[in-house]
């Protein structure tokens, strides 16, 4: 009856509530829970039945356990079983049953509560500090300027909890500086900047949280102070230096345009070079109007109306040249001046093809009614008043006219062609052609074609046999007035005016004789976006690039660049001038960006020193002046060109046109074109009736070259290599059929680079017969061959005194041996005389064989001085043996050091003692050195 009893008592369920909310303290373990953990049992006091024995929680993941604090009363705690983090998990849901004891103390029949829900929410600790977002804060404000904030800066916190996971506060804790910062990060000033008294700002901003806890690292913000915005380019450079021979040099590596932040639908900038005040409009070739045309591939036969004044081309002497114009031949008329040229030169029928080419600057004419300005004229020399053709200008008008004869056309036909162009007035130099295939006439200016825009018809002129007269600079009128006088004068300037009979000029070389050799380039054209539009002019004076994006026309103007092409480029100044237009959406111009401009400066290039070396006598019989070959002038010729390395600050680097220079101390020897060498005769012209100085045309074959003679000497002109007149010159030969009546011919070689802008040493050459020979001092106290004496290959004997027997008087041992050198020189000296004219025949036909060789004779043999040896013969018979052996040692040596003396040691020597020299793998004889 008792068990039953004790069994229905323990019949209950513990209770415990049916929901719990706990909070614990990240990195605590206890958890206070609202209610209390406490479960009751109605088997309460009963032993084991009314007793709590346990706690269970269930929780997928739950860190949380239950522990027992008092079995009767059924108090319990809730713990965390692992530490609890808040930035973890910031909150915990689970279930808590609790068990009572049982029926006894086995535990068996236990019973358990209900499910109680269980809250937990984990408190946070400040244990992070406040870490901003960016490592560095960059801004840029534009001077003179208040920002309500310039930027913003955001730090952030690790920690779970509001209170301190928030930023409640900013700091600039660098002192002094004029910038502000409110609680949400935003940096302002707190004066006006000024871009003048400091540029850039740097300041350190520290972050607090909510709980006061402060960055562990303050962050930099970097504020730039910009000037004022205005619209441009920037970053170029003002002054541009060229080196010459560097080929292509950036003109704008670092330009970039400001917009000042403004949309932009597209930007289109011009670059021009400015070369007006170069030579004739840039910087062109300056050689002569012949070599020009040589190297052009022009057809031969123009005839240069403007020469340079020379005695076979005098009627240029009377006219105004323009100097400075590094050698370039320029003629300025100043409308009272005019020359004839010679009839002897002008051609005579100019059939119904040809050619007259010029380059004119020319401005308005002065005073309302503008006269006529004639560049070229032919007209009656005497009686009448006709204008056979004429070249001129009126109101701004080319004008060509062309009167044909009656003996050629009969008809009313085209007479007058005038062009009206803005060119002629424009004070520029500019290149005209015209090109006449009657009744046809076109006109070049600068290598553009145009037509004429007025022909007007005239008759023919009748047939006479009145002269005519070509003028040029004005019109020559020889008829109808009391005094033959010039009339219609030309103002302006003119250079290189040619006319050439019988055809015209084709556009290839037309486009050659006028290209500039300096203008504006693009690098890398294939890194160019695509969006870039760009176009030059026909000079590539002028570049004008166009695109969409301010970037791409950033890009395309860092590639504009600078070329000249000249190995010796004219030195100076050339002007840049950069217009720019910027398009924004809708509006043809929205911004105005001012020109700029910049200067190009051209170094002065290393001037080459050109010198010609070579022998300064040429002695030959009568026989080989009169043979058909004659004699060659310049067999051993040599034309070279320096310049000195440190003449330029090291800009000798000719690296595009000088592959085979060669360096030697303190100079460096280059190779450059020639563009004329005159060979002009001193003294009486050359008498065409007894002698001749010719080239033959084969030695100008496969050359840029060509030949002109007169009786004052031989010009030989084109532009070619160095190299190539060293071989034409040796080549040039001089006949003389009366031999007899030459006493002495001398001739002046010289050349010129460029016009004459770089011109070699005056090389003299004297022609000269055995007998008239001048005796010339030798050095070394050797005794010098007599001219073409065929050496004898012997050795040289000289017999020493007895020492047994005893020795003569010193005057009677003098005599004995002066007159036993005497009979053996003038033995030896007959004997040479005959056995070199033997050899005159066989010397013509090697020159002809080889016109390179330079053999006058076939070896050089050196007699010593007997007096020499006599005199230290008389200081003793040992001392007289010495010496002996020493000049028997000295002959057979041939002195190694003679041998190798340099070109700049004979150059300062001049022209006494021998010339020791290879040619060839030969030696050679300077007959200038010989004594006779």
């Amino acid at each position: 009856m008792i068990f039953f009893l004790l069994f229905m008592l323990s019949s209950h369920k513990p209770w415990i509530e049916t929901s719990y909310h706990g909070v614990i303290t990240e990195n605590m373990d206890t958890v206070l829970l609202d209610p209390p953990l406490v479960a009751l049992d109605k088997d309460s006091p009963l032993p084991f039945a009314g007793e709590i024995c346990a706690f269970k929680v269930f929780g997928q993941d739950a860190p949380f356990e239950a522990v027992v604090l008092n079995r009767t009363s059924g108090e319990g705690v809730l713990r965390a079983s692992s530490p609890v983090d808040c930035e973890s998990q910031k909150e915990y849901t689970f279930i808590i049953q609790a068990y009572d004891c049982g029926a006894g103390p086995d535990g068996a029949d236990w019973k358990k509560s209900h499910k109680a829900v269980v809250h937990v929410q984990v408190d946070d600790v400040n244990e992070f500090s406040p870490v901003f977002r960016e490592s560095l804060y960059k801004a840029s404000v534009t001077e003179g300027k208040i920002y309500d904030s310039i930027l913003q800066v955001e730090a952030w916190d690790q920690d779970c909890s509001p209170q301190y996971s928030q930023i409640c506060n900013y700091e600039i804790v660098t002192p002094g500086t004029p910038f502000a910062i409110d609680r949400n990060g935003n940096i302002r000033n707190t004066e006006r900047l000024s871009f003048d008294k400091q540029q850039s700002f740097r300041i350190m901003v520290s972050a607090f949280d909510c709980g006061q806890k402060r960055t562990e690292d303050d962050v930099m913000v970097h504020i730039e102070v910009k000037p004022v915005c205005k619209p441009g380019w920037q970053g170029w450079n003002k002054r541009v230096d060229y080196e010459p021979g560097t080929g292509s040099k950036q003109l704008f590596p670092k330009m970039h345009l400001e917009t000042c932040g403004g949309p932009l639908s597209g930007v289109k900038a011009m670059v021009e070079l400015q070369t007006n005040h170069i030579g004739k409009g840039c910087d062109r070739e300056t050689y002569s109007e012949k070599s020009l045309q040589k190297l052009c591939g022009a057809a031969s036969g123009s005839t240069d109306l403007l020469p340079a004044p020379s005695p076979s081309a005098n009627w240029t002497a009377s006219l105004l040249t323009d100097s400075g114009r590094e050698s370039d031949l320029i003629y300025r008329f100043d409308g009272h001046q005019g020359a004839n040229v010679p009839d002897h030169v002008v051609p005579q029928n100019l059939t119904d093809q040809f050619t007259i080419a010029t380059w004119m600057k020319h401005g308005p004419s002065p005073g309302l009614r503008a006269e006529k300005e004639t560049l070229l004229c032919s007209s009656d020399k005497t009686e009448m008043n006709r204008h056979h053709y004429s070249l001129y200008v009126h109101n701004c008008r080319l004008v060509f006219l062309l009167r044909r004869d009656f003996t050629q056309i009969d008809t009313f036909r085209p007479a007058e062609f005038h062009w009206k162009l803005d060119q002629i007035c424009d004070k520029e130099w500019h290149y005209y052609v015209i090109n006449v295939e009657f009744p046809a006439v076109t006109l070049f200016v600068d290598g553009v074609t145009y037509e004429p825009y007025l022909v007007t018809d005239d008759w023919p002129i009748h047939a006479s046999k009145i002269d005519t007269q070509l003028t040029v600079g004005a019109c020559w009128q020889g008829g109808e007035v009391e005094t033959p006088r010039y009339t219609q004068y030309f103002h302006g300037s003119l250079s290189g005016l040619t006319i050439r009979p019988g055809r015209i000029e084709t556009q290839k070389v037309i486009s050659c004789l006028q290209a500039c050799k300096e203008g504006l380039d693009i690098n890398s054209l294939e890194s160019l976006a695509k969006d870039i539009k760009f176009h030059f002019n026909p000079a590539q004076s002028v570049l004008v690039v166009e695109g969409e994006d301010v970037d791409s026309i950033n890009t395309a103007m860092t590639k504009v660049s600078y070329i000249n092409s000249r190995q010796f480029p004219t030195p100076g100044l050339r002007r840049l001038r950069i217009t720019t237009t910027v398009q924004c959406f809708g509006e043809d111009a929205c911004l105005s960006i001012p020109e700029n401009k910049a200067v190009v400066m051209v170094l002065p290039p290393s001037e080459p020193r050109i010198t010609i070396s070579g022998s300064n006598q040429l002695i030959r019989f009568a026989s080989d002046l009169r043979s058909p070959l004659g004699v060659a002038l310049f067999k051993d010729l040599r034309i070279t060109s320096t310049v000195m390395k440190g003449e330029s600050s090291g800009r000798c680097e000719w690296k595009d046109y000088t592959p085979f220079a060669t360096r030697r101390p303190g100079v460096m020897e280059v190779m450059h074109n020639l563009d004329y060498c005159d060979v002009l005769v001193i003294g009486e012209e050359l008498n065409p009736d007894r002698e001749s100085l010719e080239i033959h045309h084969s030695a100008l074959l496969g050359k840029h070259l060509d030949a002109t003679n007169s009786t004052s000497g031989i010009s030989i002109y084109g532009v070619d290599s160095m190299a190539h007149y060293e071989q034409a010159l040796r080549q040039l030969r001089y006949r003389n059929w009366r031999p007899t009546s030459l006493n002495d011919r001398k001739f002046r070689l010289t050349c010129s680079e460029l016009n004459g802008r770089y011109t070699s040493n005056e090389f003299t050459l004297e022609v000269t017969l055995p007998h008239h020979a001048a005796p010339v001092e030798h050095v070394n106290h050797m005794a010098v061959q007599p001219p073409y004496m065929r050496p004898v290959h012997h050795p040289l004997m000289i017999h020493t005194l007895n020492s047994h027997m005893s020795a003569p008087p010193a005057a009677t041992a003098v005599i004995v041996v002066c007159i036993a050198a005497l009979v053996v020189i003038v033995v030896i000296g007959i004997y040479r005389i005959h056995a070199t004219h033997q050899e005159a025949s066989r010397d013509d036909e090697s020159e002809s064989k080889d016109p390179e060789a330079d053999w006058e004779s076939s070896a050089l043999n050196i007699t010593v001085n007997p007096m020499e040896g006599l005199g230290e013969a008389l200081k003793g018979e040992h001392e007289e043996e010495e010496e002996e052996e020493e000049d028997v040692q000295l002959v057979g040596a041939m002195t190694i050091a003679e041998s190798d003396v340099s070109d700049e040691e004979e150059e300062e020597k001049g022209t006494e003692g021998f010339d020791w020299r290879k040619q060839e793998g030969k030696p050679e004889w300077d007959s200038s050195s010989a004594t006779y």
